[in-house]
């Protein structure tokens, strides 16, 4: 028994390393997989498998080149002005924890990766029994996956700091398991919608937010209310009717004024520029790469998601019935106006930051440093579905107090469970808002806690169903006619 269990853990180490948390390879297999049951000759196989897997290769360049480009100068913050702070981002999150987690608890990083083949598990089970738990989608981004169940981890062992390794992970699984379930499940509907029926759900670090920004962004909704697309601006102001032009210009006006702060010593210091390097010229080919990385992150959108669509039929035909992939939110980034992306972002930027001028005056004794992946990610989707569906003034406001609750419920969350002394959280919406709740719960209820945070998730997609039982699943399995009942209702 021992034998096989160890071959078992081998061959899932080797398809977590390789395939799970690569999600390049990962959308690729699950192509592939979706056109062999589809009974597709070997070689569309191959080719969907190709292009699939070098389409996500193009999104993951453009939205590396995003984060690699701008998350030094913002950390460049904490540094420069020699903050004792806490950075919000996912990947800083994921180094405190490592480097925290056998100080604080006695435990090792490596069951991380076990509780992430038990939370996953658990995801494809439920789904699999769709007519009874209602949850239609399969988390698949590896990558936050593994920051995920990092940060469960800890905050589960901060609750339940004497359970022993099996039962930590039996139930962290089981919580994690769901969450991805009921999360992913939260955004069909609306991505739906925004997509136009494209065939995937999002499966990222801001699923309850998506929800939430979306169901309150239909109450901005008006007869007056214009989605950004359809504002036509006068005169010079007309140069920001174009997407490439507006992203280059904002972005030059805000990343020029924290470059210059910083100084060009700084940049120097670090050996991220020689000491010959024009500044000027250089804070000009930084922030215009922000343009050039979404145009490319975009085009990796469009190259893979319609091999996903047609080949996941496979998969939902005969193992899955009725589900979906859930994928990167950086996917939804090429649909609705692509103008949404930076307005998000910029007014996200403005709550963070007037937040964390808040704490600063309060002396609070946790100061968060802005990280890029949340200021960008969570804000500008939020700006994306909130235009969607309340247009250019839910566009603005959801996304700004998007920030306010990023830094706020980062701040008060890693003080609490102690990982700021470790130097960062991953903090981006769900995990400033929806397991702060979750966390408060277990701690005060203890044992019991466990069994409400079940519950609640167990009841979300019961209520998502009753709310409308014909369109429920109807908006997956046939989109135009879930559209067109829409418009005759």
């Amino acid at each position: 028994m021992g034998n096989i269990f160890d071959a078992i853990m081998v061959a899932w180490d080797f398809f977590a390393k390789n395939i799970l948390t690569q999600p390049a390879y990962f959308i690729g297999f699950i192509v592939l997989i979706g056109y062999i049951l589809l009974k597709k000759p070997w070689f569309e196989c191959l080719a969907g498998f190709l292009k699939a897997t070098v389409g996500y290769f193009i999104l993951s360049v453009g939205s590396g080149g995003l984060v690699n480009n701008f998350r030094p100068i913002l950390s460049g913050l904490k540094d420069r002005f020699n903050l004792d702070a806490t950075v919000i981002d996912p990947y800083f999150g994921q180094n405190a924890i490592d480097a925290g987690i056998m100080k604080t608890f006695g435990r090792t990083f490596g069951d991380v990766m076990v509780l992430l083949l038990i939370a996953f598990i658990a995801n494809i089970i439920l789904v699999r029994f769709q007519k009874y738990t209602k949850m239609r989608a399969v988390f698949t981004t590896g990558n936050v996956q593994v920051q995920q169940a990092a940060t469960a981890f800890w905050l589960i062992l901060f609750c339940f700091p004497n359970l022993g390794r099996i039962e930590i992970l039996a139930v962290m699984g089981l919580i994690l398991g769901l969450y991805w379930a009921v999360g992913s499940n939260l955004t069909v509907g609306y991505t739906q919608e925004l997509t136009e029926g494209a065939g995937f759900a999002v499966a990222h670090q801001q699923v309850f937010g998506i929800a939430i920004v979306s169901a309150i962004a239909e109450k901005f909704k008006s007869k007056k209310s214009k989605k950004i697309e359809d504002i036509e601006l006068p005169g010079f102001l007309s140069m920001f009717n174009e997407n490439m032009v507006a992203t280059a210009i904002l972005m030059l006006g805000f990343f020029g004024i924290i470059m210059t702060v910083l100084g060009k010593g700084y940049f120097i210091d670090q050996k991220i520029i020689p000491s010959t390097q024009n500044f000027f010229f250089y804070i000009m080919t930084t922030s215009l790469q922000f343009a050039v990385n979404l145009a490319i992150l975009q085009l990796g959108v469009r190259t893979f998601v319609s091999e996903l669509t047609e080949s996941f039929t496979g998969i939902s035909n005969t193992l899955l019935p009725g589900a979906v992939p859930g994928i990167d939110v950086a996917a939804t980034f090429a649909f609705g106006s692509p103008n949404a992306v930076t307005v998000g972002f910029l007014f996200g930027a403005l709550g963070q930051f007037l937040m964390i001028g808040l704490l600063i005056l309060l002396k609070s004794p946790v100061v968060i440093i802005a990280g890029f992946i949340p200021l960008f990610f969570d804000n500008a989707a939020f700006a994306v579905y909130a235009n969607n569906r309340g247009g250019i003034k839910a566009a603005c406001v959801l996304p700004f107090l998007s920030g306010v609750i990023q830094v706020s419920g980062s701040a008060l969350i890693a003080s609490w469970v102690g990982l700021s002394k470790y130097g960062g959280y991953l903090g981006m919406f769900d995990w400033a808002t929806v397991w702060p709740g979750f966390t408060v719960i277990m701690k005060v209820l203890g044992y019991a806690g466990i069994a409400v945070v079940v519950a609640i998730l167990v009841i979300i997609p019961q209520l998502q169903y009753r709310k409308d039982p014909e369109g429920y699943f109807l908006v997956v399995e046939d989109y135009d006619a879930y559209a067109a009942r829409k418009v005759n209702e």
